[in-house]
Formats: C-alpha cells, sequence, structure tokens
C-alpha cells in the first residue's frame, strides 16, 4: 500500500474539507435564520470568485485589496438580494421561497455566462511560491491559506453565535420568530445580516477555488458538492456543519485512493459522500447533529 499517497490524499481532504465546512455554514446560516434552503449558494461563490476577478485584472490591484473590496461587495449583494426578493416572501409557503433562491440560481448563472463567458479564466498569480511544504507534503499555498482563513471563519461564527448580541439574537430568531419579536428583535434585520454573511463566506471559498481551478461557471457546482455536508451534519447545526464538511472532503480523497489503487471503477471520488450520506440519513435522518424537528422539503 502506498502510504506516503494516502497521507497526502487525507491532508488534501481536511484542507478542502475546511472548506466545504465553511460553505456549509452559509447554508446553515440561513436556514437557521430563515428556515430556507438557499439552493442559490453555490452563485454566491460564482459571484464572488469573478468580482475579485475582475478587480485583480481590469484595475491591477494587489490581491488583499481585491479581496476585501469583493467581500464587501458581497455582504451588500446579500443583504441588497434580501430586501428586494425575499423579504417580500415573508409570511409566503415555505416551498414558494425556495422555488425562489432555484428561480435566482438559474437567473445568476445566465447573467455570469453572458458577463464574462464560458470558459474558464485563471485568477493571476498570487503568491510567490505556488506549493510550499509541510511535513514533508507539498501543499499549494492558496489550500494552505484557505485552511487558516476557515479556521479564523469558523472561530469567529463560534465567537460570534455565542457572546455577541446580534448572534444571540439570531439563535433567538431561529428559535422562535414570534418570542424573538416580543423581545425586541427586528427579526427583518436578523434574516438581512444572515444572507449578508453567507454571501461573504461564500465569497472568500469562491475566490480559493477560483484561484486553483480558474474561475468559470462550473464553479457553482461546488454548492451541490457541500450539500451532502449541510444534511449529513444537520441542517440546523454550525457544528454540524464544519464535521460533516471534514467528513466529505476525506471521504472523497479516501474513496480517491482506494478506488486507484485496488477498484479502478474511476468515480468514487464524486459518488463515495452521496452512498455514506444515504446511510447516515437511513440511520439519523435528520443528521448527526440536527434537531429531530426538523422539516424537510
Amino acid at each position: 500500500m502506498n502510504w506516503d499517497l494516502l497521507f497526502q490524499l487525507v491532508v488534501n481532504g481536511i484542507i478542502v474539507g475546511a472548506l466545504y465546512g465553511v460553505v456549509a455554514m452559509s447554508f446553515v446560516l440561513i436556514y437557521k435564520a430563515s428556515q430556507v434552503v438557499n439552493f442559490a449558494q453555490g452563485e454566491f461563490l460564482l459571484i464572488g470568485a469573478w468580482a475579485c476577478w475582475w478587480l485583480l485584472t481590469t484595475y491591477q490591484i494587489p490581491f488583499v485589496w481585491g479581496f476585501l473590496i469583493t467581500l464587501a461587495f458581497m455582504m451588500a449583494f446579500g443583504v441588497i438580494l434580501q430586501i428586494v426578493v425575499l423579504r417580500p416572501m415573508i409570511g409566503e409557503p415555505i416551498i414558494s421561497v425556495i422555488m425562489v433562491t432555484i428561480g435566482l440560481s438559474i437567473f445568476f448563472q445566465a447573467l455570469m455566462k453572458w458577463m464574462f463567458g464560458v470558459f474558464a479564466k485563471p485568477f493571476p498569480p498570487i503568491f510567490e511560491t505556488e506549493s510550499v511544504s509541510v511535513f514533508g507534503l507539498q501543499v499549494q499555498t492558496v489550500y494552505l491559506m484557505s485552511l487558516i482563513i476557515s479556521v479564523i471563519i469558523m472561530a469567529g461564527f463560534g465567537y460570534f453565535f455565542k457572546f455577541s448580541k446580534m448572534g444571540l439574537a439570531m439563535r433567538a430568531t431561529a428559535f422562535n420568530q414570534q418570542v424573538a419579536q416580543s423581545l425586541g428583535i427586528s427579526v427583518r434585520n436578523v434574516f438581512a445580516l444572515s444572507w449578508a454573511i453567507s454571501a461573504m463566506v461564500s465569497a472568500v471559498a469562491g475566490v480559493v477555488v477560483g484561484t486553483v481551478n480558474g474561475v468559470s461557471s462550473a464553479l457553482s457546482f461546488f454548492g451541490i458538492k457541500v450539500f451532502p455536508a449541510v444534511i449529513l451534519g444537520g441542517l440546523d447545526s454550525i457544528v454540524g456543519a464544519v464535521i460533516g464538511g471534514l467528513i466529505v472532503g476525506l471521504l472523497e480523497n479516501v474513496a480517491h485512493f482506494f478506488d486507484s489503487q485496488f477498484l479502478n471503477w474511476g468515480n468514487m471520488y464524486e459518488i463515495a459522500p452521496f452512498y455514506v450520506l444515504i446511510i447516515i440519513l437511513m440511520i439519523k435522518p435528520y443528521g448527526l447533529f440536527g434537531t429531530k424537528d426538523i422539516e424537510r422539503v
């Protein structure tokens, strides 16, 4: 058995899994606040990646500034989207709101293709060295950066929900909107903030993935790949999103190892997380950390 390859893939799985966990938290954040599953989450990644790419290539500004401007843009984008499109849907059946997010997904896909074309475009070089040695393993610098950013975001989420006033307001809203309103919490502001943070965090993942693979409409598929992590961890659990992301990242890479070394089926990297997802949902239909009263649509 090639232990060096297995160790390399496990490390890659942890790094990619952390990124899955960040995007999964974006799903959970919106669901916890508004009970809506956002099927346009992958397009949030795509828009963030294209926005950063456009700033870097058109205005030739340093990556750090382009990245920060992109995050500010995506935060404003999330707020405007919630106010203009989602807020009028408050009180409507949940399936109607979900259909709106599917419509947004299709609309943003078409808009990005119209604006930037259908071919992948590479990011300008960001780091002087493409990869660094970590315990004898070669890891792409951008993925190492993404791991550090992912850990910071996860710690920030933990602090935000446990200690900040707005974080507690969001938890109260997720628990019961009517009770939250009776306590003086603006549910509308909570909804807008959840969409803003979700869009901003998704953009981080979009920029990281776009930096490695180039930016194209295929990047939005990342949102679909993260969905098993969301369901696996529990649709309403931030901790579950992180653990689900790590599990899916590891599963993909370990399955790829056994497929390439022994099975030679050729597609285990893509389908293994879905097989495991089905098995776990048969045992725990609400996910590993989700509450039992989730209404699935």
